[in-house]
């Protein structure tokens, strides 16, 4: 089974010249911890809101005033479209990450995957 089969398609992105406010609203109105952050088509970085909480508000930023940019996770974690979902499962675990975008072989995302899209089944997969 391909990583296309389960995961979740038409994910909400952020630009990373956004705001911390406009992020952190689109969050809010989503209900989601996550956003892929994109310039144009491609994924430059993700947002959580650990990193709102963590980077921005405990260091005193203005959330009205800092980019998306300036505290969002910029190492790029991501899968293919086309890869087995164990081997995402795995990348998953490895990484200790709950959702990982999914780019296809162009580079542009297609969606994301998370552990909720896993087909948990027979204890699948035994690493967990």
């Amino acid at each position: 089974m391909q990583v296309k089969d389960v995961m979740t398609k038409g994910v909400e992105v952020v630009r990373p010249d956004a705001t911390l406010e406009e992020a952190a609203k689109k969050m809010k109105s989503l209900d989601i911890g996550p956003l892929p952050v994109c310039d144009g088509e491609k994924l430059v970085g993700i947002l959580t809101d650990r990193d709102i909480t963590v980077r921005a508000t405990a260091e005193g930023r203005d959330p009205k005033q800092t980019k998306v940019q300036e505290v969002m996770s910029k190492e790029l974690i991501y899968c293919v479209e086309d890869q087995d979902v164990e081997e995402a499962a795995k990348l998953m675990q490895s990484k200790q990450i709950r959702r990982v975008p999914i780019l296809n072989r162009d580079k542009r995302l297609v969606g994301i995957l998370s552990l909720g899209d896993l087909p948990w089944h027979d204890g699948w997969p035994n690493a967990w």
